[in-house]
């Protein structure tokens, strides 16, 4: 069973810098679902010269609102690593009134007695600019209900991990998605311990250091199972994670259903906070962020002031 988690804790979320403040009043929020493969991008945050997913959509926005000088920037739910994949990532822009009345003309067709949704054009316009092979899509843009933000209202996200072990079938297709693990993976006593890691605690050892930052976290659920497919799945719920978290976490696990660490280990480790070598972190091409819950509509603003409050200094 899930725990639940405090009202009220310390120093959550944590996820990355990139924005996330008050609405402006003159400005209208669209929330965008997107999704990507992230095998040919280097994360999340936009860079000057390597392909980021920010970047790519970003780039999109300066084609469609180039006649109004400063372009949108997006801020995310959860800031992904290079090689991580996305099926419900979340963000938001806010665009000025000139911006949002652009996007009610359509460019083309005939609508055939449909009604025209302006705010819902973006996500076709901006996936029309990336092409029918593209390796991100976005699925839904619309007005986000008031207090939205992306960043700072989720409860929880939630991701998965794919592992093929030697019981798992071998599919070259999903060998992006799917780390391929030469070992047989003992589940049960791979459940033991995850059940043994939930609550609020300290997760320095399972995270990479950034100064000044909090690594307290409530972690929900995590979970293994064999899907229909033969392939283990790593599920992972929390308030926030911060850098490399899942990824370790995920890597503990894997040892211990491989026989190289006991069960009550990765609990000690976390408790010890400090990050030995007694685990690997496994590989960003087999975690995937599937869902960013929120709140019901009018508990959005008083979520991401209670989140905004909570925050450590530079978290």
């Amino acid at each position: 069973m899930d725990q639940t988690a405090p009202a009220n804790p310390v120093n959550q979320p944590g996820v990355e810098p990139d924005g996330g403040e008050s609405p402006d009043p003159h400005r209208t929020r669209l929330r965008l679902d997107i999704s990507y493969d992230g095998t040919e991008f280097f994360g999340w945050g936009k860079q000057p010269v390597l392909r980021t997913v920010q970047g790519t959509i970003e780039d999109a926005l300066s084609v469609i609102f180039r006649r109004f000088g400063v372009i949108p920037t997006l801020v995310v739910a959860g800031r992904t690593d290079a090689g991580v994949h996305a099926s419900g990532q979340v963000a938001h822009l806010d665009l000025t009134e000139a911006q949002l009345h652009s996007l009610d003309r359509p460019r083309r067709g005939n609508l055939r007695g449909k009604r025209y949704d302006g705010p819902a054009s973006l996500a076709r316009r901006i996936n029309g600019i990336a092409g029918l092979e593209a390796d991100i899509h976005v699925s839904k843009s619309e007005i986000a209900a008031d207090g939205f933000d992306a960043r700072f209202s989720p409860l929880w996200r939630r991701y998965e991990y794919r592992i093929a072990d030697n019981e798992s079938p071998r599919d070259p297709r999903y060998r992006n998605h799917t780390v391929w693990y030469p070992a047989t993976l003992d589940i049960d006593a791979m459940n033991v311990a995850a059940k043994e890691l939930l609550g609020l605690h300290d997760w320095a050892a399972y995270c990479k250091p950034r100064e000044g930052a909090s690594t307290v976290r409530w972690l929900e659920h995590f979970s293994w199972r064999r899907n229909e497919e033969g392939i283990i799945v790593a599920e992972v719920r929390a308030d926030a994670f911060c850098h490399s978290m899942v990824r370790s976490l995920v890597g503990a696990g894997v040892f211990v259903g491989q026989g190289k660490l006991e069960i009550s280990r990765p609990g000690e480790i976390r408790d010890e906070r400090s990050k030995g070598s007694e685990y690997k972190v496994m590989p960003a091409k087999g975690l995937t962020l599937v869902e960013v819950g929120y709140p019901a509509d009018d508990g959005l603003a008083a979520r991401a002031e209670l989140t905004r409050s909570h925050r450590a200094p530079m978290d």
